[in-house]
């Protein structure tokens, strides 16, 4: 079995590193690709980055788990500006804290960016938050919160947390099971959910649970463990979600309306002390994962690649790997069936976002260390 990358470092500029990667194929001694991959590191000591999202300017917002929202210009460079007026009620808590953000589709015309958290709500401690605010120079206003999940826990984990937007202006949001997994089995609240919401924060009349007795109205899905990964597919039209599984057993999923995804009554992970969680890996009534990994990588940030810049990547996925600390290429034909996988940039960090900018090139946050790469194609 062939190594996935080989890598030489180039050059270093300015204490920053420039290094090439050579995709080959872990299952064929021949490269896949007739073209490397330059990382380029822009920026170092971010801590615990979550998420981000372009401007039209080229200008990036990035967001750190503690509670701060950078402004970064590529172009420019220098040290990221500091935003303020975020609100107070942000909980930072374990897993929990300020988390993914993005633009609104028709962003140049009304403004909004949305961002989710954490929010505290009592001495029962927070649930995930979907808040909208515009951003005036470094200042936010107008800042509204849209949903909050129910119910509340001083629990530190599973606050999953990812934000996507479809082709018709939906929003839709993951939510972990916040550490009672057989919750997630339950539709009378938010817990290991994927919620759908108009882009105002108004309930979707054509939602699965609308009409279901004590259900919550804004779920589209459920049975999830620890969604991280949820990007709208545009050309397949594919809502694609990645989940964290114990030990073992992450998962990726196309998200199905009022679909179950089995948490914890199927699945293909095992407890973190080796026992068993279920004996069952699929149950009818219950949707199957299109890919699962054992052992776990642990998912985070997704994307479906775009445009031509990189060569043969078109509708292809990539995906970062928390704990295996690389960047997971997904090779998907034209149905969202994968073809095969590598791992690219392999010992990277931990790659907790990857997005793509305006011009198409590709960029990653990577925690321990706290890094902002370019990737791009030579």
């Amino acid at each position: 079995m062939k190594k996935s990358l080989i890598a030489s470092l180039m050059y270093c500029t300015l204490g920053l590193a420039t290094v090439c990667w050579q995709c080959r194929s872990s299952d064929d001694p021949q490269p896949q690709l007739d073209w490397t991959l330059k990382v380029d590191t822009l920026l170092t000591n971010l801590q615990n980055p979550w998420g981000a999202a372009f401007l039209p300017t080229g200008a990036l917002l990035i967001t750190e788990r503690a509670g701060n929202l950078l402004l970064w210009n590529p172009n420019t460079g220098g040290t990221p500006q500091p935003i303020s007026g975020l609100p107070s009620d942000i909980y930072v808590q374990g897993q929990g804290g300020l988390l993914d953000i993005q633009l609104h589709p028709q962003y140049t015309q009304n403004g909004w960016i949305y961002f989710v958290a954490a929010r505290r709500t009592s001495s029962q401690g927070g649930n995930t938050a979907i808040y909208r605010t515009k951003l005036q120079g470094t200042q936010l206003q107008d800042t509204q919160v849209l949903f909050q999940g129910v119910p509340s826990s001083t629990a530190g984990q599973h606050f999953g947390a990812r934000l996507t937007f479809d082709d018709q202006g939906f929003i839709y949001m993951g939510i972990g099971d916040r550490g009672t997994p057989q919750q997630s089995q339950s539709i009378n609240n938010h817990i290991g959910t994927i919620v759908r919401l108009h882009d105002d924060g108004r309930i979707p009349s054509n939602n699965p649970f609308v009409q279901t007795p004590n259900a919550q109205p804004e779920i589209w899905s459920y049975g999830h463990r620890n969604p991280q990964g949820l990007f709208f597919d545009t050309t397949r039209r594919i809502l694609w979600a990645h989940e964290h599984g114990p030990q073992g057993g992450d998962e990726l999923n196309r998200i199905e309306r009022g679909g179950n995804y089995g948490w914890p009554e199927v699945t293909f992970g095992i407890n973190y002390n080796g026992t068993t969680i279920s004996e069952e890996t699929e149950r009818e009534g219950m949707v199957s994962p299109i890919i699962h990994w054992s052992p776990a990588i642990a998912p985070c940030g997704l994307l479906i690649v775009k445009g031509d810049r990189y060569p043969g990547w078109q509708g292809d996925a990539l995906l970062g790997s928390l704990v295996a600390r690389h960047l997971r290429y997904l090779k998907l034909n034209a149905q969202g069936k994968i073809q095969s996988q590598e791992r690219l940039l392999d010992g990277i960090g931990r790659v907790r976002w990857v997005g793509q900018a305006p011009d198409g090139l590709i960029y990653v946050l990577t925690e321990t260390p706290g890094m902002l790469l370019k990737i791009s194609p030579q």
